[in-house]
């Protein structure tokens, strides 16, 4: 059976592809920094493993891993997923809500990476797919440090392919638009209809449509893609 982990899992996009991996047959280990009502039936109506975890804190990831090594031998997928937004000017923005964000959205990548990609490199084979954002391939007004470490996110797997694709590894990025997910719905009504309006296919969308993007990269179908970022925003960036 093959296996993933998908970090910041228990909503969203991440609790979406979750169920779509368990539903194709995979075992699932998920993480986030605290369990929903959502996440917690997932669980038990699949073999899916939930660890609490704030991947942004070195030991909170190496107990994880340490934890889940107990149960599974080893993993063939990695999906970085956690991520949280900042709105507002970035003058505005104190170092302790920048550093917050920083570890939530960038550091979070290195550190499940690390303790990954040895396996994936014994093995000769194993994928790596990182959510960032559309910002941060054309960057967002009034989300600059968002954009700034959706983007690092970016060069990071580019990087990482060239590295590890000699040793049957490969590294893709998802880059979704505006997706209608908890994150995004305390923006309001008036803001997801002109999101939508300035989409060419007239819509905002869905966690599901996301995850599909990322259970195709993991799967054999994308045997010869990586080091690729993929849009999942309907015509908003091209």
């Amino acid at each position: 059976m093959r296996t993933v982990l998908i970090t910041g899992a228990s909503r969203g996009i991440g609790l979406a592809a979750a169920r779509l991996f368990a539903k194709d047959g995979w075992q699932v280990l998920f993480c986030a920094r605290h369990e929903t009502e959502e996440s917690r039936a997932f669980a038990k109506e699949t073999s899916a493993l939930f660890f609490p975890c704030d991947v942004g804190d070195e030991e909170d990831v190496r107990t994880m891993f340490a934890s889940f090594g107990r149960t599974v031998h080893h993993l063939d997928a990695l999906v970085l997923n956690a991520g949280a937004s900042y709105h507002g000017l970035i003058q505005d923005m104190d170092a302790e809500a920048f550093d917050a964000l920083y570890r939530t959205n960038l550091k979070s990548a290195f550190l499940c990476i690390r303790e990954v990609l040895p396996g994936m490199i014994r093995r000769g084979s194993g994928s790596i797919v990182a959510v960032s954002s559309m910002w941060g391939q054309v960057g967002g007004s009034c989300e600059s440090a968002y954009s700034a470490f959706k983007a690092g996110l970016i060069g990071f797997v580019k990087a990482l392919a060239k590295e590890a694709g000699p040793s049957g590894v490969r590294v893709n990025c998802v880059c979704p638009g505006f997706i209608d997910t908890d994150m995004n719905r305390p923006l309001g009504q008036e803001v997801y209809d002109a999101m939508a309006e300035e989409t060419p296919l007239g819509r905002v969308g869905t966690p599901e449509e996301c995850a599909r993007v990322i259970r195709f990269l993991c799967g054999e179908d994308a045997a010869f893609v990586t080091g690729q970022t993929l849009g999942v925003n309907g015509g908003l960036v091209v």
